[in-house]
């Protein structure tokens, strides 16, 4: 197993204390995490099946993998077999444990990406390579190809066509494309397209996976709750490593997700939350100084005001302000810094008051 890279959030401890020390506290825009109230169906799914004596079942119950089949065909145009879906207990452990189950040993991740797709790399003793153009692989054959699209950390929507090009690359390869779709109902100027799309994959899923969680669109990261679906043969055999090593999702957390899936009035009034937050703080940004690329889609703004990326943090640190730098995702985040959405109105009409 190569060794792993130390904890990257541990490095902003420091920053985190001088922006604790604003006499109107911090505002913590460093890390995705929901702030907003589980939707009241959702807790009383969960506390309907709280007397669960018994063990869960691996795949899943199949109210579960049919609300989530049914999410994928009425809200993306996606159409997968109930059978084909697989409860994950939140979708960092699949992602940190893909390549182990795969046993790959070459793995291709994006650019600028969440670090997990790198240790999940590391902990199969796998070998990686950061690309966004798959023509620099030549004839190389990939085991495993990452791809994030609304992206973490830029917000970058990756068009069909380009998903089409990764499909046929892949496929003559014969190699595996694992899809984070995570930020998928969160677009803002462009709309995201899912790599099992029919426009995409032209009707059959082999060799692709898409993964989804219900952290941001249900404020689900409490429930760890997320799953996998795609090429058949792909899932079977995922389920079958799983069954043996026991990731199982909770009985209760099956139902709350259930319900979470089947209902969409609160994910779109959670996403006029983002919407509404996004609006007020991308222009106090701007005014401050900082360019926003990309983020067309999801929960943050890649943003740059042509400075070091750890010293664009410790410059907001100083307002109270805490952000991520652009290095944790990879070395040409430098320049950047990554600024969460996820704080309350209160917290983030603080920050648009700072930056003024």
């Amino acid at each position: 197993m190569n060794t792993l890279p130390d904890f990257p959030w541990d490095k902003l401890e420091p920053y985190k204390e001088r922006a604790r020390a604003h006499p109107d506290g911090v505002v913590d825009l460093s890390i995705g995490t929901p702030v907003d109230p589980v939707p009241p169906a959702v807790r009383e799914a969960l506390t309907a099946a709280s007397d669960s004596p018994g063990y869960p079942m691996t795949h899943g119950t199949r109210r579960l993998r049919e609300a989530a089949a049914g999410w994928l065909r009425r809200r993306h145009e996606v159409t997968v077999d109930q059978r084909d879906v697989l409860p994950l207990i939140g979708s960092k452990e699949f992602v940190a444990w893909l390549p182990t189950y795969l046993g790959a040993k070459r793995v291709v991740l994006p650019e600028l990406a969440y670090p997990t797709y790198d240790v999940g790399a590391r902990l199969a003793g796998a070998s990686t390579l950061a690309s966004d153009g798959l023509l620099a692989l030549g004839p190389e054959r990939p085991d495993l190809v990452w791809i994030n699209s609304p992206g973490n950390p830029t917000g970058r929507v990756l068009p069909a066509e380009h998903l089409r090009k990764v499909v046929a690359w892949a496929r003559e390869r014969g190699t595996v494309v694992a899809s984070d779709e995570c930020y998928i109902e969160l677009g803002w100027e462009e709309r995201p397209v899912s790599i099992l799309h029919p426009d995409v994959c032209g009707g059959s899923h082999e060799g692709l996976l898409a993964v989804h969680s219900l952290s941001k669109r249900s404020n689900l990261a409490g429930y760890r709750a997320g799953f996998v679906t795609g090429d058949p043969a792909l899932v079977k055999r995922l389920l079958e490593v799983r069954k043996h090593a026991g990731m199982i999702m909770p009985a209760p957390v099956q139902a709350a997700m259930a319900a979470a899936l089947a209902d969409d009035g609160h994910a779109d009034e959670q996403r006029e939350l983002y919407a509404a937050r996004r609006a007020r703080l991308r222009p106090a940004l701007e005014a401050a100084g900082w360019r926003i690329d990309h983020s067309t889609a999801g929960l943050y703004f890649w943003a740059s005001n042509g400075e070091k990326s750890w010293d664009q943090v410790g410059k907001l640190a100083d307002i109270g302000i805490l952000v991520a730098p652009g290095e944790f995702y990879g070395a040409a985040g430098g320049q950047h810094v990554r600024i969460a959405v996820t704080a309350t109105d209160e917290r983030v009409d603080a920050a648009v008051r700072r930056l003024q």
